[in-house]
């Protein structure tokens, strides 16, 4: 016996209506009205008194209904003892924007992976609103995204915010000078996906300062966007969080543009009464996130851009070792070291502190070694 259709069944039977039955179930009319038949067909007994508005159970509908409930339950109590017995163990399919992809996603990974050994992962990437489509359709258990579902069956945490920046090549030669949104339509404008929160943005941004429309050029892969932009195709809004190396390299430049763009938050969701690791993973994004703005500090908003070692299951600011938010005794730490000054935000070089092109940035996607950190305090480093 098929325990879905007996869910089915007893859906029904609470709604008595197919269309309502179908959006709560997430499948179409046809799909329940095929799990009701084959219910009828193995009984040999028929369930429900059909009309155009409603379905109404059979007094032989009404007693099997009683016996249906008790076999679901029991069915959610055997798959609550198995999970519980397997500890963190089964698949998680979670659903990720590029944004996290090319920030902080690698080193979640490596903390899920150590924080639940047994638990399998299997990640899908692409534009939130295709994301929440796929959660809504029970696709995937949890994803990581740019905006809140608001919905009472699903859970929305927040992660963290990443400003967001005009950006181009420094081949355009738009640096070291105010730039206005005008002289930004001149250039082809990269935007994310159409109708994504970056893309209404956009548009609304230059519909308010330029008369002349604009053409936007929507990307839905960050990673093209970021090829483009750093071939001198054009200028884009992009957070410098996820092109701290084009940043560092100068293949990308963040310019000098009085905008009124709001940060890109982040927001996990997950369906309620689930995964029971979807709240989990969900809760360990969180810090991760935490922790990787803390360690970026400055590097977030673009105004500086320096060179940092990130090990994965925590974070730091410069010159000092920060555990994890919520997570004192994982004893790792990131160390932020020689910051580059930037036109805004002058600062002096560390004595002896390696190049940007000789340090890159280390944020492996396996568990890496820990890095022993020594921490100095302000006046030793005058000292030296």
């Amino acid at each position: 016996m098929n325990i879905r259709f007996l869910e089915t069944f007893i859906w029904l039977a609470r709604l008595q209506n197919f269309r309502l039955t179908a959006e709560k179930l997430h499948t179409t009319q046809a799909a329940v009205s095929s799990r009701i038949a084959s219910l009828e067909e193995s009984f040999d007994v028929r369930l429900f008194d059909r009309n155009s508005r409603s379905a109404t159970l059979t007094p032989a509908g009404r007693k099997m209904l009683a016996y249906a409930e008790r076999i679901v339950n029991l069915g959610e109590e055997m798959r609550r003892e198995v999970e519980d017995a397997s500890g963190d163990g089964g698949l998680i399919r979670i659903g990720v924007v590029e944004s996290i992809v090319h920030s902080w996603f690698p080193a979640l990974m490596a903390r899920v992976r150590e924080r639940f050994p047994h638990l399998e992962v299997e990640v899908t990437s692409d534009t939130t609103i295709h994301l929440a489509q796929l959660l809504r359709a029970d696709a995937v258990d949890l994803i990581l995204q740019t905006h809140a579902l608001n919905d009472r069956e699903f859970a929305d945490q927040p992660l963290c915010e990443f400003p967001m920046r005009w950006v181009a090549s420094p081949s355009l030669g738009l640096s070291g000078q105010p730039v206005d949104l005008a002289r930004l339509a001149e250039f082809p404008v990269i935007s994310f996906s159409r109708n994504s929160g970056p893309h209404i943005a956009l548009e609304r941004e230059f519909a308010h300062a330029v008369e002349r429309p604009v053409r936007i050029n929507c990307i839905s892969s960050v990673a093209a966007m970021i090829r483009l932009v750093a071939d001198g195709f054009g200028v884009t809004v992009l957070p410098p969080a996820i092109i701290q190396r084009e940043l560092r390299e100068g293949a990308l430049e963040v310019l000098d543009v009085e905008s009124g763009f709001v940060p890109l938050p982040l927001v996990a969701s997950y369906r309620l009464q689930n995964h029971p690791m979807a709240a989990r993973v969900a809760e360990l994004a969180a810090e991760q996130a935490r922790a990787f703005v803390l360690a970026l500090g400055p590097d977030l908003d673009g105004a500086a851009v320096g060179t940092i070692e990130v090990d994965s299951r925590a974070a730091g600011a410069a010159d000092i070792d920060i555990p994890a938010p919520d997570s004192p005794a994982t004893g790792n730490a990131v160390r932020v070291t020689a910051k580059r000054p930037s036109r805004r935000s002058p600062a002096k070089a560390v004595k002896g502190a390696a190049s940007p092109a000789e340090t890159p940035v280390k944020a492996p996607v396996k568990a890496p070694a820990k890095v022993p950190v020594k921490a100095r305090s302000p006046r030793a480093a005058r000292k030296r």
